[in-house]
């Protein structure tokens, strides 16, 4: 029964959610019920993507990376993919009308990463767009949930979340993405002598956004809200970590939040937001 492989299909977009990020498994365990399948579906298929750019070195990228995107718009189409996590994405696409735009955005960043980029600020800006701010957009979609009025509302706020994100991680991954991927992003910034100066630019960047995001958090429905709370508090606290160390640290090794502090984050977090705080 279709049932029945849709259940497979929402379990391993589960499961590659919990394999590959805690801070947002975490996040997403304190959503609603009905909330938790669609966001697990959406990061199922991300992380897919993503894989294919950063993780299969030993096979054609390229290829794999246009094979997935053809089966995404055909599953789309045809509302079924033999691919348990496009399968599962396609359903969330179709049942809360998320543009088909915002995932060629997000696959056209996926692409940039496959050679070698020279970021300009505007290269910069519609990788960020694409990778990150256009996820941010799918998931607002599930959280309204139709309604038109409070998406655009929220709409900037969701953005400049997904992209303070997406640069904490970049700042986490600078060395790695340097070194082994032969990437820079950062725009006008030579990574082989990366400064304090250089650095604290970028972090002045991030808090403006981070500072910006918790607004619009403040006004999502209630059954996510709790939820994209407690991601901002591991991604805000990851952060403080990454700015509390000089650069040629971060360019040396990878700063991570221990699980045992992301529990006691979670704890806090609750009761703050038990105690309307946040």
């Amino acid at each position: 029964m279709k049932q029945t492989f849709d259940v497979l299909s929402a379990t391993c977009s589960r499961e590659t959610t919990r394999l590959y990020s805690t801070s947002f498994s975490l996040g997403i365990f304190f959503f609603n019920r009905e909330v938790r399948r669609p966001i697990h579906a959406i990061y199922g298929f991300v992380r897919l993507a993503d894989e294919i750019v950063d993780s299969f070195h030993e096979y054609p990228k390229s290829a794999l990376l246009a094979e997935l995107k053809e089966d995404c718009f055909k599953a789309i189409e045809r509302g079924i993919s033999v691919n348990p996590v496009i399968n599962s994405f396609q359903q969330v696409v179709n049942q809360y009308g998320i543009g088909l735009n915002l995932i060629s955005q997000f696959l056209n960043s996926m692409e940039m990463d496959l050679g070698e980029q020279d970021y300009t600020p505007e290269k910069y800006e519609e990788y960020i767009m694409g990778s990150a701010q256009v996820v941010g957009l799918m998931c607002l979609h599930v959280f309204t949930n139709g309604n038109q009025e409070q998406f655009e509302r929220l709409k900037i706020p969701a953005m400049k979340l997904g992209s303070a994100f997406q640069k904490v991680n970049f700042l986490r991954d600078v060395n790695a993405d340097y070194q082994d991927l032969n990437r820079t992003y950062f725009p006008h910034v030579n990574l082989s002598s990366f400064s304090d100066d250089d650095k604290r630019v970028i972090e002045q960047d991030i808090l403006s956004e981070l500072n910006d995001a918790l607004s619009g958090i403040r006004q999502l429905p209630q059954p996510c809200r709790k939820g994209v709370y407690l991601a901002y508090v591991y991604y805000r606290q990851l952060f403080h970590k990454i700015s509390r160390v000089p650069a040629q640290k971060v360019m040396s090794q990878r700063i991570r939040v221990s699980n045992g502090h992301k529990f006691w984050l979670m704890f806090d977090s609750l009761i703050r937001y038990k105690l309307n705080l946040i």
